[in-house]
């Protein structure tokens, strides 16, 4: 980088020489004047960036000199900084200003202010010399297209034309990319916040089923009663299965990716298919033979195909035909995924169909173009969610009274064998019955929770322990009190359940652990991927059958 001049103007050849002594280090041309005339020469011989003026000179004071270089032409826009040995009044400061000045030095100086403020003026200078080049390049190129454009005005017209087409072009892909961004930061604000409401929401779940049918249990059996609480069981089973499609939405739910043949897993609810649309409507049946193995967790999978054939249904009072097609092709694949190989799964009905409005708001969360009470407007979403989560994606095809196709993108199976929870692997083991007494902590927070929790325990005959924090849990086992599992919560202020996890397998060897949680986005580092889980809003048998497993799994290694 070529040095640019600084003028120093002192009328003491010591404090030029301090000056010259501590600019040095910016390795800048440092030229000295002890009066306005020598300095007014050299800015006459050179081109100057910054300049340092003394305020108190004897034959021109320093407001003066900036005076008169200010009305200079070339150096109208110079920094120049004052430095002053006594204390300014403001009266004075506002002089200098008004001279020209952009900065004041008191004396005594420190180095590193003066450096630094200097620096900051040279880097101005530097880059206003930038972009003064940069414009006149700017009005060269200018004034020579401006020139080619007149040459001719059919080559005027032909630029103009292309240029409109440019912007055109331009101004869509970037109200794409606006749109895409917009979408990508709506999709994961919303699912932040869905987290966060599946665990609270969860929490007063788990503690409403759990007191719920503990209450079924020991009432007497009268209809009224039942009729009551199945009443409050199915709405509270509504809310998990909302808070659920949220999760799915949102991605945040909990999949298991296994190697699934899409053909048998259509044949396996076909007849569920058929009894959700009913008689009126034909199902058509256009799956390709020998497809490769998906790897999608079959369960969601199921839900999704259940809910696309509910909104054909919807789409067709009057009867008609749904066509669900399935082949590997990578014809209308989505930009957006890579090069490896999907399966294209469509499903097609001859309903109304839906306007372009409708199409682009179709996988909004609780859009629905149903009547109320119909439908929650999660159905798309969710479906939209699980092909996002399993690496694929979704497109939706309609045109009004032309009928809507809904196609999935999913990943194929890169061997024969998938993905599969440490739960389902853990065979159980027929010894382990609900008579067995185990002395089981439970380790959460909520209060709530975790007295339903323990009585759950309590009436399978367990004896349940209790703490409301991790620490609390590990003052408890470090006191060598008798513990056959613990039960912990994993969102806890202070040291999460995951965390309580690793400390306990540390210092605790061979007791086991179940980690519970109301939101499925759970760490799977340091072997945590190999702990059981349960996602509340868990129910009694639940509990039980995963007790039994973890038990399963500490005899199985020892």
């Amino acid at each position: 980088m070529k040095p640019v001049n600084i003028l120093l103007v002192d009328d003491q050849p010591a404090k030029l020489l301090s000056y010259e002594v501590i600019l040095q280090e910016l390795g800048e041309n440092l030229i000295k004047a002890q009066s306005a005339r020598d300095a007014f020469e050299h800015l006459l011989r050179t081109e100057v960036a910054v300049i340092l003026v003394d305020v108190c000179m004897p034959e021109q004071d320093g407001f003066e000199l900036v005076t008169m270089i200010r009305e200079h032409p070339r150096y109208q826009n110079t920094a120049i900084i004052f430095v002053s040995a006594v204390m300014l009044a403001e009266p004075d400061r506002l002089r200098g200003y008004a001279a020209g000045a952009v900065d004041y030095v008191s004396v005594p100086i420190v180095p590193e202010v003066l450096r630094a403020k200097v620096r900051v003026f040279v880097d101005l200078y530097r880059k206003t010399r930038e972009l003064e080049r940069l414009n006149a390049d700017l009005e060269a190129r200018v004034h020579q297209r401006t020139a080619e454009l007149e040459s001719s005005s059919a080559q005027l017209r032909q630029l103009n034309e292309e240029l409109e087409h440019r912007i055109e072009q331009r101004t869509r892909e970037r109200e794409e990319a606006l749109a895409q961004l917009f979408e990508a930061q709506k999709l994961d604000t919303i699912g932040h916040l869905t987290g966060g409401v599946a665990h609270d929401f969860n929490n007063l779940l788990m503690a409403i089923l759990g007191s719920l049918n503990l209450l079924k249990k020991r009432l007497p059996a009268e209809d009224r009663i039942e009729r009551l609480i199945g009443n409050a069981i199915q709405a509270a089973e509504r809310g998990n299965a909302l808070t659920q499609r949220l999760l799915a939405f949102a991605r945040r739910q909990e999949l298991t990716p296994q190697a699934t043949d899409f053909l048998s897993l259509f044949h396996n609810v076909q007849d569920l298919l058929s009894k959700a649309v009913g008689p009126r409507i034909e199902i058509r049946n256009e799956i390709a033979e020998g497809l490769p193995p998906l790897l999608i967790d079959s369960n969601q999978l199921e839900l999704a195909l259940l809910n696309l054939f509910v909104n054909a249904r919807d789409a067709m009072e009057a009867g008609g035909v749904v066509t669900i097609n399935a082949d590997l092709t990578s014809e209308g694949r989505p930009a957006s995924l890579n090069e490896a190989n999907f399966i294209r799964i469509s499903v097609s009905d001859t309903g109304e169909g839906m306007d372009e409005e409708t199409v682009l708001r179709a996988a909004e969360p609780f859009f629905t173009t149903k009547g109320v009470g119909k439908g929650t407007g999660l159905g798309l979403s969710m479906i939209q969610g699980l092909a996002a989560q399993s690496g694929g994606s979704i497109a939706i095809s309609s045109r009004k009274g032309f009928g809507t196709t809904v196609s999935l993108w999913l990943p194929v199976a890169d061997g024969p064998g998938g993905v599969e929870s440490t739960a389902e692997r853990v065979p159980m083991t027929p010894s382990l019955t609900a008579s067995t007494s185990l002395a089981v902590l439970v380790v959460d927070d909520d209060a709530l929770v975790r007295i339903g929790t323990l009585a759950m325990l309590e009436d399978l005959g367990h004896l349940p322990l209790e703490a409301s924090s991790a620490s609390q849990a590990l003052e408890f086992l470090s006191q060598g009190r008798p513990c056959d599992l613990v039960i912990t919560d994993h969102a806890m202020p202070g040291m999460t359940g995951a965390e309580l996890a690793r400390e306990i397998f540390s210092s605790f060897p061979g007791l086991p652990v179940i980690l519970a949680s109301g939101y499925a986005e759970l760490p799977d580092d340091h072997g945590l991927h190999q702990m059981l889980r349960m996602m509340k809003p868990f129910t009694q048998e639940q509990l039980q059958a995963t007790v039994e497993r973890a038990l399963a799994e500490k005899a199985a290694a020892a």
